[in-house]
């Protein structure tokens, strides 16, 4: 009855996938009826896939590790049912990368439903073991129990559907959200096996039936116990359907095994919800995950996460490294591990360090020596993206050649193999790297020494072992002592004294960096083993090439002291002739001045002057935000275009004094920074820039207010700020940043207290390293961000792609692209490094920007001690022509002794030398009465700014 049973499932499961793609059911051939327009189209259409077919055909004979490009291919060829190419399409893709977890399920459906004998069903089998292997999938494994279900009427056909069960529990059964549907598709197969095992109503079973009905019980209470013992979703339901199904009470011990299965996963439950919440990648939320398993213990669980981060994050090397490191140090099954670090280099070819732990982890599994040498070549073909790359893989598979050889032996197959290896790597780095990179990759010659450590150590053939130094010497290392001395070093330890005094006194000619550490060593070695005639040669040797050395070093110095000295001279002529423009200019200040004081002698007037004062923006004391302070500028007495004439009309004096009045002084709450961001680099000649702003900001948020900043001229100077209603919509708005307005890209940035916060910056792209972005430069002005997509797309998918431009908005010839992943951004350097551009040839490097460097903050005594008020400067700082408006008195220590009008007084017990006193803020009549009493009010007053000279000339004719 079982087989019978079984029969019956095989019937309707093939019933179920013998439906044909051109069946009307599936929609394949029903449209052979329209009318001919249609059929028209349909043929344009086949066309034009066909042409598309055969140019990604070509792409891939280019480069096969184009993922996209076989991603492509194998979507068209599916759409126009070419089975037999697509079959091979995706044989040769799944050849080069692991297939995800979507590839695999359209091929195996495909297949599935072409398959209807016996040998075509073994091909189906054969695809799910490879399917099984690239990732730990639990749709996957599902598919393939139902799969084999269908073939439970051949011979042995449950037992294979129970051991392929089996293992697919054993694989993704602790799959906390989805290992529940396995174990429900697995019982309900056990069920369905005990009805076929039912006798007949009103018949008594027969001894054997009643064993086999006993059994098959067995199994299915067995299955609800082991997943009842497993934290998994929804066990209460699965506790409740055991209760249910069975006619006796569940033991005690199955009860505490689920209670404790309840609390471990009450703790995994927040992991679980966290990365249901997070966005792709989750890397942190894995990370965070696996650590909660390693903490724990279990090395199936921690096996299962690390495959679970792995099929979401198969293009991250570091976790690759992690997983395989945990494989060759905890579980160290053979196959298990080897299948991890094949994965690992298939997912991520262009990492070195991958690839060295593969070939560590098969030697030491004791995988043969034709597959290590297999796999290496494999390496070498890889793609590597830095020329250090292939030194390390190089120096990985000669230490592997090394351990293989018996030294005892003074010749044999593997010592030929190995010195073979050592003179391919160095002449493939010579050749293939060099031509590559532009560099070996191993200036000082790595490879080389360890090879002439093995021949002097190893083989006793110090012989060979000199060749390959003389070799080393004669690439640019001779100049450096540690070379010198690594090889003195080799010679005194498995050499003679002769060769050791040759290479030293070769080295005391030809060493630049630290000569005297090598003339120390020869002389050393003069002393223990030497004769006199050697020593008295070796110091000799040693005075000429020092004395020579000095000679060199002092004559450097003088060269430098005199270029010094030039720089000097020029910085002081430089400065010199600065404090002579200096005095002329304010020698016709002085000037002007008198005259204008001449015909002036109004004083209405004055205060009219001190009030036409223009304003000047300065950052305020605490919030480092705009403010209009009536302060002097480089402008000169008159204004920026000098003194104003004597016969200028009324009317004009008094409408340029209006205009500079009337502009409002623009504030700012620092207690609203959190709503307001700082706009910049806008077009001077925005007309209207609060309706122009306002409409460009509404998309963000409601917008309380714009503040626009404007010159004393009344003129737009190119920055606001922007106030919003809520927080949200200044955040919002920051995305706004580099938006190009007017031609110019307008700049974005919170509203921060730079003085509370001097070291704020505000730049929106990284400034570390990341392998799937490109730096392109040398790009012609004139490429567009379209034209150079279309250039990038054909290696990779392209995510991203800024143009830089100076703050104009005008292109600098730089770009930076960024890729899906770093196989593609890899393999894009490779093509498109040197290519040709609008005929401009163009440089492409993975984006690794250089550290800036940091200008150097002066001393705190220093600058405490000299420091001046940050608004006695005009918006760029101290001008050449502009006057100190601090009188002399108080640039003087902060402590003095205190001048009274009646005489001296002694300084307050409060003060003391340790703790100086803050000199007293003045006003206009405080400098007034000063100025009164200073004998020499007229040289003094010379020396303030208008701003002060102003306010003074009215209080004194005022008193």
């Amino acid at each position: 009855m079982a087989a019978a049973g079984a029969e019956a499932a095989a019937v309707a499961a093939e019933e179920e996938k013998r439906l044909p793609e051109g069946d009307p059911e599936s929609g394949g051939d029903s449209e052979d009826e329209g009318d001919s327009d249609s059929s028209g189209d349909g043929e344009d259409e086949e066309k034009e896939n066909e042409a598309e077919i055969q140019r990604l055909e070509e792409q891939l004979s280019i480069n096969a590790f184009d993922y996209n490009c076989h991603l492509d291919l194998i979507k068209l060829l599916r759409q126009e049912g070419e089975l037999v190419k697509l079959r091979r399409a995706r044989q040769k893709m799944s050849e080069l990368f692991p297939l995800t977890e979507e590839i695999w399920l359209d091929w195996l459906k495909d297949e599935i439903k072409m398959a209807s004998e016996s040998s075509e069903r073994e091909k189906v089998y054969e695809l799910f073991e490879r399917a099984v292997k690239d990732y730990i999938c639990p749709e996957i494994w599902l598919e393939y129990a139902q799969y084999s279900i269908g073939g439970i009427g051949q011979e042995g056909g449950i037992e294979k559907v129970r051991s392929i069960f089996e293992r697919a529990l054993t694989a993704v059964g602790l799959h906390v959200t989805k290992g529940t549907a396995l174990w429900e598709a697995y019982r309900e197969f056990e069920n369905a096996i005990l009805e076929t095992a039912q006798p007949a109503p009103g018949s008594i079973p027969s001894p054997e039936q009643q064993q086999m009905l006993c059994s098959q019980l067995e199994k299915i209470h067995t299955l609800f116990r082991r997943q009842l013992g497993i934290p998994l979703l929804d066990m209460e339901a699965s506790f409740a359907e055991y209760e249910e199904w069975s006619e006796d009470p569940i033991p005690e011990t199955i009860i505490k095994n689920y209670k404790k299965a309840l609390q471990q996963l009450e703790k995994c439950k927040p992991y679980e919800e966290a990365l249901l919440g997070a966005e792709t990648p989750k890397l942190a939320e894995y990370q965070a995950y696996i650590d909660f398993e390693m903490k724990a213990g279990d090395p199936a669980r921690i096996q299962l996460i690390y495959e679970r981060a792995l099929a979401e994050n198969c293009l991250v090397p570091d976790l690759w490294a992690r997983y395989n490191q945990y494989l060759d140090r905890q579980l160290k099954v053979k196959e298990l591990v080897l299948s991890a670090h094949d994965r690992a280099v298939r997912n991520c070819p262009w990492t070195v360090g991958l690839w060295i732990r593969y070939l560590l982890a098969m030697e030491r599994h004791r995988v043969d020596h034709s597959i290590i040498s297999e796999m290496f070549e494999k390496a070498l073909n890889a793609g590597f993206i830095q020329a250090t790359d292939y030194v390390e893989i190089w120096q990985a598979y000669l230490d592997y050649l090394r351990r293989r050889v018996d030294f005892t032996q003074d010749s044999s197959k593997e010592l030929e193999e190995l010195r073979s290896a050592f003179a391919r790597a160095v002449e493939y780095l010579k050749q293939e790297v060099e031509e590559r990179f532009s560099e070996s990759g191993d200036p000082s010659c790595t490879i080389m020494q360890n090879w002439a450590r093995v021949e002097a150590r190893l083989c006793n053939n110090m012989q060979k072992a000199r060749e390959l130094w003389d070799n080393i010497m004669t690439k640019g290392n001779a100049k450096y002592a540690n070379m010198w001395l690594e090889y003195y070093n080799l010679e005194r330890a498995h050499g003679d004294t002769q060769h050791c005094r040759k290479a030293l006194h070769r080295a005391v000619q030809c060493t630049s960096d630290y000569p005297e550490h090598v003339c120390e060593v020869l002389l050393t070695l003069e002393r223990i083993e030497g004769t006199l005639e050697d020593w008295d040669a070796a110091v000799q040797k040693t005075e000429n090439r020092l004395a020579r050395v000095n000679e060199q070093r002092a004559k450097a110095a003088e060269k430098e002291a005199a270029l010094a000295k030039q720089e000097e001279e020029k910085a002081e002529q430089r400065k010199q002739a600065r404090a002579e423009k200096k005095a002329s200019k304010k020698a016709k200040k002085t000037r002007i001045g008198d005259k204008r004081k001449a015909d002036d002698d109004d004083e209405g007037e004055w205060g009219q002057e001190e009030e036409e004062q223009p304003s000047k923006r300065h950052k305020g004391d605490g919030d480092g935000v705009l403010l209009e302070e009536d302060m002097e500028v480089e402008t000169g007495l008159f204004g920026r275009s000098g003194p104003e004439k004597p016969d200028r009309p009324a009317n004009q004096k008094e409408k340029a004094s209006t205009s500079r009045k009337d502009i409002p002084k623009v504030l700012h709450d620092s207690s609203k920074d959190n709503v307001t961001v700082f706009v910049s680099n806008l077009s001077y000649n925005m007309a209207d820039p609060e309706v122009k702003l306002k409409e460009l900001f509404e998309s963000c948020g409601e917008v309380a207010e714009i503040r626009p900043v404007f010159s004393n001229k009344g003129t737009f100077r190119g920055y606001c700020y922007v106030e919003f209603k809520e927080e949200k919509s200044a955040v919002q708005a920051l995305g706004l940043d580099r938006k190009v307005v007017e031609g110019r890209p307008m700049f974005v940035s919170p509203c921060v207290d730079k003085n509370k916060n001097p070291d704020f910056k505000v730049f929106r792209y990284s400034t570390t390293l990341e392998k799937h972005k490109l730096f392109i430069s040398g790009l012609p002005f004139s490429c567009t961000k379209e034209e150079l997509e279309d250039v990038c797309k054909a290696h990779g998918n392209v995510k991203d792609i800024r143009l830089v431009t100076n703050r104009a908005g005008k292109p600098k010839g730089l770009a930076y692209v960024e890729y899906e992943n770093e196989a593609q951004a890899s393999q894009a350097v490779l093509k498109m490094d040197g290519l040709t551009v609008k005929e401009h040839v163009i440089k492409v490097a993975i984006s690794n920007p250089p550290l800036r460097k940091l200008p150097d903050k002066p001393e705190a005594g220093r600058a405490s001690q000299f420091a001046v008020p940050r608004q006695v400067y005009g918006a760029r700082g101290k001008g050449r022509t502009q006057l100190s408006m601090m009188p002399r008195a108080l640039q003087r220590q902060s402590n003095p002794v205190a001048k009274a009008e009646n005489g001296m007084v002694q300084n307050s017990p409060a003060t003391s030398s340790e703790h100086p006193e803050e000199p007293k803020k003045m006003s206009n009549a405080d400098f007034a009465k000063m100025l009164l009493k200073n004998r020499n009010t007229e040289r003094l007053g010379i020396l303030f700014s208008r701003a002060f000279v102003g306010s003074w000339m009215s209080a004194t004719l005022k008193s």
